[in-house]
């Protein structure tokens, strides 16, 4: 876990490097010019200084985040290692705005029921390896051993049972169910025989999404519950001309090196330009 001030400048981090390569600012520079941007009396500087080395050796930026483990968490690293991916549909302005949007939410404060719910969405909107994501995000420090124990149930059941199924479980709102069941049918209550890791809210959200379609259930805990969204950036525009005025484009700079090649060969002769040296036609 950082300090507060660590989580404000990684997302200007993820921020200002998205705009920068969008721009068309190589990644190298775009990072040694951050570097000098941000807190000096934070961590982050120095972890800029390394990804920028690691990044003109390499060429990439998830094996010198993997390195530095005491200051990016292992989702982070994976969430850079799928963008980087040759070929994949997952793309790094998207990484970057889903990084930018859980440190803004971390440096606010954050609680492990959002930022689990934050990352399984994430990774399902966005369609990633289940397995190896929900391993990187057990790894992150605000999560205990009895949540680290459920993550890898449900990264086993994940596609079988659904999400806001196991989230009910473990909330309180299964257990009064139970007892009021109980009552009604004259039995003994039961007791709790697992850790509650959800609160009542949580658990009322779930079981009245339970067997609908899992982004419904995100946005009920986003809207009543003030749980970060997950970005999705929009894609690039594509050019709005047509391929006669791409045509057009590519003769008029064809009609330019023939004159510069024209130039250093001696000159350009100007008298074919001349509407006097052009032959007229019968009508005119």
């Amino acid at each position: 876990m950082l300090d507060r001030e660590e989580y404000i400048e990684q997302a200007y981090l993820f921020r200002s490097f998205a705009e920068r390569i969008s721009g068309g600012i190589a990644a190298q520079e775009a990072l040694v010019a951050i570097g000098q941007e941000v807190l000096a009396t934070s961590k982050l500087p120095m972890a800029l200084d390394y990804l920028a080395g690691e990044l003109k050796l390499v060429g990439t930026l998830s094996t010198a985040m993997a390195r530095l483990r005491h200051y990016f968490t292992a989702f982070q690293t994976f969430v850079i290692a799928a963008a980087e991916q040759e070929g994949g549909r997952f793309d790094m302005r998207t990484a970057l705005a889903m990084l930018e949007r859980e440190a803004t939410y971390r440096g606010e404060g954050t609680t492990p029921q959002g930022l689990f719910l934050y990352r399984f969405e994430c990774l399902s909107r966005n369609r990633l390896d289940y397995a190896r994501g929900l391993a990187a995000v057990a790894a992150d420090d605000v999560f205990d051993a009895d949540w680290k124990a459920w993550i890898e149930t449900v990264s086993r059941q994940v596609g079988l049972i659904d999400l806001a199924d196991l989230v009910f479980v473990r909330s309180p709102e299964y257990w009064r169910i139970g007892k009021r069941d109980a009552l009604v049918a004259g039995r003994v209550a039961p007791e709790p025989d697992r850790a509650i890791l959800f609160g009542d809210k949580e658990g009322r959200i779930a079981r009245a999404n339970r067997g609908k379609d899992p982004l419904f259930f995100f946005a009920a805990l986003q809207r009543q519950l003030g749980y970060p969204a997950v970005p999705r950036v929009t894609p690039m525009a594509p050019s709005a001309e047509s391929p006669a005025l791409l045509a057009r484009r590519i003769e008029r700079l064809e009609m330019r090196v023939k004159l510069l090649e024209e130039e250093s060969r001696g000159g350009i002769d100007l008298s074919r330009f001349d509407p006097k040296n052009f032959p007229l036609s019968r009508d005119e």
